[in-house]
């Protein structure tokens, strides 16, 4: 069975691609030392220090395997890709809660860089993929997770701040 690719942006994926060297790198040579020196302290059976540095080895070889599953199946969206006409992955989309009268900002993202504190959220969220392909003025009613029931109108559409 082929794995679902996930949409990423360059940014995203830049990030993703930082943290996997980073841990390739640094943090395994880091956990290597910790290793060497726990097992100069003698018995390992009773070596608190050797056990624990082997379970943040175990942590970082499955945060890396993660990293590149998450790097191989996804799909890099190019900015110049990115059109605002109607909101995908990649824009930024104002939009005001009609329920509540209140105006909120989302950037609509891949699964591997939501981040819903920071107002990033996937397109396979309810609200996100609700969203998606919706164009400045229209209305959109989305149900969430709770059951209820919320009606958004479409504001404004821009790229992402590629930072952020």
């Amino acid at each position: 069975m082929a794995e679902k690719r996930q949409r990423i942006t360059e940014a995203g994926m830049a990030k993703l691609q930082e943290e996997l060297d980073y841990r390739m790198s640094v943090v395994r040579t880091e956990i290597a030392a910790e290793i060497d020196e726990a097992r100069r302290h003698g018995d390992l059976s009773e070596n608190a220090e050797y056990t624990e540095a082997k379970k943040k080895q175990s942590e970082n070889e499955t945060e890396i395997a993660r990293l590149q599953d998450a790097i191989k199946y996804s799909e890099v969206i190019s900015e110049d890709e990115i059109s605002t006409d109607t909101v995908s992955v990649g824009t930024s989309v104002t939009v005001l809660d009609l329920d509540r009268q209140r105006q909120m900002t989302y950037a609509i993202v891949g699964v591997q860089e939501s981040n819903p504190l920071k107002g990033h959220i996937s397109d396979e969220s309810p609200v996100g993929s609700g969203l998606l392909g919706a164009a400045v003025g229209e209305e959109r009613t989305i149900e969430i997770p709770s059951g209820a029931v919320k009606h958004y109108r479409i504001l404004s559409i821009s790229r992402q701040d590629q930072e952020g």
